[in-house]
Formats: structure tokens, sequence, C-alpha cells
């Protein structure tokens, strides 16, 4: 097959989505041999790629066409030519936001949630209108759709009133090679030197943004805890600034224990792995989700979490976190202290989750969707 792969939004790798576009084109190298990969990558991005550049052609974008809305028309516009001139026999587009509206070739979508049913204020008045109406009607026009969760698959047939004959449900995977138990000693002289993390701290990796991700009932939650238990533990805030940061640093810098409260800023991908080790106890808090990659890294890594249920989330992290509802204050910061206060606590949890993190592994994913590209030109044909 030749496969196109419009990789461009990502944004600059530092989402959920760019870790699914990394992790499932690397596990699509293995495939590179038998089908044609042609990734679409913005010119600044490239570098980003240099894991694929051997086996895979990279068809460099203009810087010009970032900018979201003069990125959704070269979507439009300029991808639909170039599949026609490449030959394409199937074209892959991995977040609702960039499908098309038509291409010379079939289509393949990758849906990872509908949030903007879900959250209010999520996004500004004209993305929401995008995400709501414009979307639903770009999601018939594809041949095949990939869903990421049972929940996501669900919420295409309540809101978009897809038939489930064209949409496959594709659990994300974890690249087991980067997240697996590790050396905790070493990790935590790393979190000191790094973020001085220089006692015991609860994590929390995401975007900073507010109010999708629940940052500022965490910070609640972890003022009555320490209120409440006198602990001398942390929480750590790892992940770059996004829609209503403002309100999460403004929560935490009038909190009493505003010096407890660290800011790690975005996590890169080398060390990410080293910083799950180095924690406690991971926590994800989360209003809703698609999927949610952390717990499950979290999990992979040997380490206890304490998650939301919202979305798909409690399919994700099954019977094997300890589970909060994520707008309950109180239950937050009870959660907080059972597991902090028990080393018994912590052991059970580690061991549940990283025999649930199993279940997730990129190349079933990645067998899973070449699949899923062949039904889609037998569709198209």
């Amino acid at each position: 097959m030749k496969i196109g792969f419009s990789t461009s939004v990502i944004q600059r790798g530092k989402t959920g989505v760019a870790q699914y576009v990394f992790a499932l084109l690397r596990a699509m190298l293995a495939h590179a041999d038998k089908h044609e990969f042609n990734l679409f990558v913005l010119e600044e991005d490239l570098p980003l790629f240099d894991f694929a550049k051997e086996k895979m052609n990279l068809i460099p974008v203009a810087e010009k066409f970032r900018p979201a809305v003069k990125n959704v028309l070269w979507h439009q516009t300029k991808l639909p030519k170039l599949a026609k001139n490449l030959n394409l026999d199937v074209l892959h587009i991995p977040s609702y936001r960039r499908m098309l509206w038509r291409a010379p070739c079939p289509l393949v979508a990758t849906i990872h949630d509908l949030a903007p049913f879900h959250i209010t204020g999520k996004y500004d008045w004209k993305r929401m209108i995008y995400g709501r109406v414009i979307v639903k009607r770009l999601a018939r026009r594809q041949d095949e759709i990939i869903a990421v969760s049972e929940n996501t698959a669900r919420d295409l047939k309540t809101f978009f009133g897809l038939d489930r004959d064209c949409v496959n449900v594709v659990w994300n995977g974890i690249d087991h090679r980067r997240f697996q138990p590790g050396d905790v000693t070493a990790a935590k002289k790393s979190a000191v030197e790094k973020w001085k993390l220089d006692r015991p701290f609860f994590l929390f990796v995401s975007r900073l943004e507010h109010p999708g991700k629940n940052h500022v009932r965490l910070i609640e939650a972890f003022n009555q805890f320490k209120t409440a238990t006198k602990s001398d533990w942390l929480l750590a805030l790892g992940g770059s600034d996004w829609h209503g940061a403002e309100a999460i640093y403004a929560a935490a810098k009038s909190s009493p224990f505003a010096d407890d409260i660290r800011f790690l800023g975005f996590v890169s991908d080398a060390a990410l792995p080293g910083l799950y080790h180095a924690t406690d106890v991971f926590i994800y808090p989360s209003l809703f989700e698609g999927f949610g990659f952390p717990p499950i890294e979290a999990m992979a890594c040997g380490v206890p979490v304490i998650s939301s249920t919202r979305g798909s989330l409690r399919e994700v992290v099954a019977d094997a976190a300890l589970t909060i509802e994520p707008e309950n204050i109180d239950g937050i910061a009870g959660a907080l202290a059972k597991m902090s206060g028990s080393t018994g606590e912590r052991e059970h949890w580690r061991a549940r989750g990283f025999a649930n993190a199993r279940r997730f592994d990129w190349n079933e994913n990645a067998a899973q969707t070449l699949a899923i590209y062949g039904r889609a030109i037998r569709r198209g044909k």
C-alpha cells in the first residue's frame, strides 16, 4: 500500500495526539519494507521525525500553514492534490480537526474524543462550533474511522449518528521498552537535581488546561490534604501551558502550601519515564478523556495511580487504580491521604496497575491500523 499520513496536528510534539502519532509511526517502521509511508510534516517539525526518515518519506509542509485556520485550508485544498500526485492508496488523518471533505483516495481518520460535547468552555466558541457542527459532517465523509476507546465509539454513534460498521475501536498502546520499571534511586536523585523534588510527591502530567484537566480542584484537594495530615508530600504538575493556564497558576499562588506545588513545564519524551520512576503516586483527575495515556504509562513504570473514571478512563484504568469522582474535592483529598499514608496501599495499586498496562501495545495497534487501511481501500473500490 502507498499510505499518506498527515502529522501537522502534533503541536510541536507537546500533546497526546503527538504521542499517538510518534508511537504509531514507530510501530509502523516494522512494516515499512512492505508498504510505502509518506508523512506530511511541517518544516520545523521535521527533526521530530528523525526516527522515521530512513524508512519513510518525509514530505515538508511550509511553515506558513502551521496556524490553525491556514492548516485546515491546507488539508482541504493542498493535501488532496498531493495525494493525487503521489498516487496514494489511502490517506490517514490522525485527528478529527483536520479530516478531509474529499480526496482522490480512501480516507481514514482517528478520533480521540468528542470533548466539545462533554466539557463546556473547553475551547473558544469558534472551535466549539467547528468541533460540534463541521466535524460531524466531515466524519461522515471518511471511509473508515478509528476510535481509540469504546467510549469514543459510543460518542460517535450518539453525537454523530455514525454506524458502527465504519467505526473501529483500536486502543492506544504503550511502548513497553520506554515505560517499564526502572532505577528508582537514580530517578529520585535526578528529580531533585532537575526539579527540586526532594520529598515524596504526587505527580500529574497533562497540559495546563482549565477547566478540562481539573488542576484547580486538585490544588484545592491538595490544600485539604496538607491541612488535615500535616504531610510533607509535594504536588508536581508537569505540562505546557494551554487554554486557561492562568487560572491554574492563580490557584497555586493563592494556596497556603504554594511552596509545595511545583510546576515542571513540558516534560520531554526522554525525561518522562525517569519522572514516573521518581514519583511516589501518580494522580489523574481529568474531567474527560478520550483515552488517557499518562495513567497507563505510569502503571507500566510501576507507579500506583489515582484516577478519575470520566470518559474512557474507567475503561482504560479498569480496576487497577484508586478511583475518584473528579468534582468531589473531599474525595480527592481522601484519596491523597489514603495513598500517601500506607505503603501497603501503594504496593497494592502498583501491582494491579502494572498488570493492567500489559493490555496496551503499539505493535498490536499498528497491525490493526494496517488492516483498517486495507478495509478502507476495499470500501473505496
